[in-house]
């Protein structure tokens, strides 16, 4: 049948399963918007504020589901504000599809108007890009982004449609044959020497990263570390791929890890390492990370491999793939003296509510909001000391259920996130973790949680700084606080309100149960101000560069 390209791009994206796309319209788009409101009963486009929060919401719906997320926007300034949210996927290995318009094809390099190189901008933060100039292949320009984006490594892919192709007439045919690369399988003189190397080691750790989380091996991973009685960290990307509370769980390693995990990094002799890439912040002193250890480092990336640690063995492959075969061809050991020792360095932090009148405890709040929640909560953050007390603290027992981001640290990321999250999982409960800095960088989606009436609570742990690098900057830059105490006179409960939402308060700790229990119960968008101090610190942390030897537990 013959189709324009704007409803060739729609059939495109049902024949892959999307049923939700995140947008905002604008000239170059027009074309596509106007086949959208043909296809409202078939696709759901959520209009957001800003183009950079559809790029978080489309990321956010990918991580909760595992599933490509898609967002578009026009030419232009549209184009760059998903540019940061590109960047925040790419760095992270999710799956988004970005689809932006520009201009005609003959006007092209001609600085039109709204004109923007967006391929060549995005270049290095896509695992791949395109702009489509016949419209002969747009559709299986469509079909190679989506397998692109989820092949492999995953990660973001942008098509850029100018707009006289969206309008162009073509032969449409559709196909639902799988394009998907195949993985390779793992080398088997490379299995057998991870066998061999697992059977003779006697203090055995397993590291794991947002690889786990990907793939979906997290049963594989406790299966293989339950069989070989193996303790487990992860970097904070993993969290949710084990446990919080099964007895090999050591907690998140690195920077802001627990004492118990950078401990057994240090003194394990052998590291498994799973979807991992051994980021500065896990391993600041990458020569004194795991000095003794053999290093078996199994990853879909080639690339990964001796990018920061050099392995005795590289295991490349799917990992839920590659953990399965491990499984079933391993024997069952014990290392009991090593569980043990690993286990003894376990230190449970207690938050202060020793006076109800007093300023919250932000980790008080962070242990209420636990007990109240069920395991299944979706928890985003946007990025500071927030997003480390929520890594350290909140007890993550289920994969997809932690979105953050790690890699670009992009503050304002949660808000997108969460709405992106709450669109993908209807029927479950979606929270957001945010600090005042952060919060104020994308508040404008609190209309699109208003608009949209989604039932997403979100608590800003408001102390009036930007407390990370505050942070830094008392630990290592002799209290020299500049530009990190803005005190900002926002008051987040009328603006709440403002936007359409709910706005409470949180001044003491008295007050926390009671306002957490009355925000969840709501059933609307509800932003909790949580008023806490300036000078509570994100502990324990390994200075930059420095091994667990020098890690500050006391500030």
């Amino acid at each position: 049948m013959f189709l324009n390209g704007s409803d060739v791009l729609v059939e495109c994206l049902l024949e892959q399963g999307v049923d939700t796309v995140f947008g905002y319209p604008g000239g170059a788009v027009l074309n596509i918007y106007d086949a959208l409101y043909k296809y409202h009963d078939r696709i759901n486009h959520v209009l957001t504020a800003h183009e950079q929060g559809a790029s978080h919401a489309a990321d956010g719906y990918a991580r909760a589901t595992g599933k490509v997320g898609v967002c578009i926007a026009t030419s232009g300034p549209g184009a760059t504000n998903l540019v940061t949210g590109i960047a925040t996927a790419y760095m992270d290995s999710i799956p988004i599809v970005a689809i932006t318009g520009n201009v005609a094809v003959p006007l092209l390099g001609r600085d039109s108007f709204q004109e923007v190189d967006i391929t060549g901008i995005t270049m290095p933060v896509t695992k791949h890009n395109f702009i489509v100039k016949h419209v002969e292949e747009l559709a299986d320009t469509i079909r190679k982004a989506f397998a692109i984006a989820q092949s492999g490594r995953p990660g973001p892919v942008l098509i850029d449609i100018p707009k006289d192709i969206t309008a162009a007439m073509v032969e449409y045919n559709s196909r639902t044959d799988n394009v998907m690369r195949p993985h390779q399988p793992p080398k088997e003189e490379r299995i057998a020497l991870t066998l061999e190397k697992l059977a003779a080691c006697s203090r055995p750790l397993i590291y794991f990263g947002g690889g786990i989380i990907s793939s979906g091996a997290d049963r594989q991973l406790l299966e293989l570390a339950e069989k070989l009685d193996i303790p487990v960290c992860s970097s904070m990307m993993g969290l949710g791929g084990f446990p919080h509370d099964h007895g090999l769980w050591l907690g998140m390693v690195g920077m802001h890890g627990t004492l118990a995990a950078n401990r057994a990094a240090r003194e394990c002799d052998l590291l498994l390492v799973c979807g991992a890439r051994f980021s500065d912040r896990v391993a600041g002193n990458r020569g004194g990370f795991s000095p003794n250890a053999e290093v078996i480092h199994l990853d879909v990336d080639h690339a990964e491999f001796d990018k920061n640690v050099t392995a005795t063995v590289r295991l490349a492959g799917d990992l839920r793939e590659v953990l399965s075969i491990l499984c079933l061809r391993s024997k069952k050991i014990k290392h009991s003296e090593w569980v043990i020792h690993a286990a003894s360095k376990r230190r449970s932090v207690m938050p202060n509510t020793s006076n109800p009148e007093g300023v919250p405890d932000p980790l008080y709040i962070i242990q209420t909001l636990r007990a109240l929640t069920g395991d299944d909560t979706i928890v985003a953050t946007d990025v500071g000391q927030h997003q480390m007390w929520t890594a350290q603290h909140f007890e993550f027992r289920q994969a997809r259920t932690f979105l953050t981001s790690g890699g670009l640290g992009t503050m304002g990321y949660g808000l997108g996130a969460a709405i992106g999250a709450q669109f993908a999982q209807p029927d479950r409960r979606v929270v957001l973790i945010s600090g005042d800095g952060s919060f104020h960088m994308n508040l404008n989606e609190l209309t699109t949680l208003a608009s949209y009436n989604l039932p997403i609570v979100v608590l800003v742990m408001n102390n009036s700084v930007l407390g990370m690098v505050r942070q830094w900057q008392k630990v290592f830059y002799g209290n020299r606080f500049s530009a990190t105490d803005p005190h900002r006179k926002t008051d987040l409960v009328r603006l709440a309100e403002a936007f359409g939402c709910k706005g409470m308060r949180i001044t003491k700790t008295g007050e926390v149960e009671a306002v957490i229990k009355a925000a969840l119960g709501d059933g609307g968008p509800v932003v909790v101000d949580c008023r806490i101090s300036p000078d509570v610190n994100v502990l324990p942390m390994i200075p930059p560069g420095g091994t667990v030897d020098e890690m500050i537990e006391e500030m």
